[in-house]
């Protein structure tokens, strides 16, 4: 039975029916994870829930400094096959209000300072990432946020997130560009995370939560308060979503992503270092 990782807000962990609830501390190569994993089993269902705080619960770091590798490291030592994330995002499509969940299908990258693979130090490895969301799970959970929602919320499948740098929101410039090319939300936690989560071969998709329209529409300004206040408001909506993508996931559900280091290794074994195969194992051993 897969395990399913959740990686968002502490507000909406708390929110998703767990029982017999631990927290397992984990050491990774790529240094300590945001926080603890917290495994429960979901609504007496027999199938475990692993939790990671994105941002650790007291909110310490700065998108840019996010241990994104130890974390991902940490869920596929818990066993997790599957990953259900959130994002608070700002829209680039007047349609897009806030409000609205939104499960994008496309990344744009605009980050520079990020560590985006576990690979190097002796083992190179191109992946594919053509499809950087895992479609199967972009069509699942795209339809459990409608069904959870029940038409109160309006839910948007697809669509590009630009991914920013930050901690500092956007120029209006920049958010004019982003909206010229026709994305649709910009935010600052999918990459590496995605890019992460298929060289572990986990099948990932996020239901990102609208919060502001950015800064290219005319005398509108992002606030971290109005942020932080939308983001609450999306909460319950995308809780529901989650748990209904959780509890309607088919238990032998299983998609390209868990096969995608497949065909990627292009270092031979006898060339990789001791001290890298060891601290791949856990990702490439079957590829080794």
């Amino acid at each position: 039975m897969a395990t399913i990782g959740f990686i968002g807000g502490s507000g909406i962990y708390e929110s998703l029916p767990l029982s017999d609830v631990r927290e397992v501390e984990f050491d990774t190569p790529y240094g300590t994870p945001s926080d603890a994993v917290t495994i429960g089993e979901f609504a007496d269902t027999g199938r475990e829930v692993a939790f990671l705080p994105r941002h650790g619960s007291d909110h310490g770091s700065s998108p840019t400094d996010l241990p994104y590798r130890a974390n991902m490291y940490a869920l596929k030592k818990a066993g997790v096959t599957h990953i259900f994330a959130s994002n608070a995002v700002g829209s680039l499509k007047e349609e897009l209000a806030p409000g609205t969940l939104v499960v994008p299908d496309q990344i744009f990258d605009r980050t520079s300072n990020r560590e985006l693979s576990f690979y190097g130090d002796g083992v190179v490895v191109h992946q594919p990432f053509t499809e950087p969301y895992s479609p199967e799970l972009v069509d699942h959970l795209s339809e459990a946020a409608r069904t959870a929602t029940d038409g109160d919320v309006p839910v948007a499948k697809g669509g590009t997130y630009v991914c920013i740098e930050g901690p500092q929101y956007s120029t209006r410039a920049e958010s004019e560009f982003y909206r010229a090319q026709g994305w649709d939300l910009v935010g600052m936690t999918a990459i590496p995370e995605a890019k992460l989560a298929r060289e572990a071969e986990i099948a990932y998709a996020t239901v990102a939560g609208v919060t502001d329209y950015d800064v290219w529409k005319a005398d509108n300004e992002v606030t971290l308060e109005e942020v932080l206040e939308n983001a609450e408001r999306n909460r319950t909506a995308i809780t529901a979503a989650v748990e209904e993508a959780i509890r309607t996931l088919p238990e032998d559900h299983t998609c390209a992503a868990h096969s995608s280091l497949e065909g990627t290794v292009n270092t031979p074994t006898e060339a990789i270092p001791e001290a890298t195969r060891e601290r791949v194992e856990p990702l490439l051993g079957e590829y080794l």
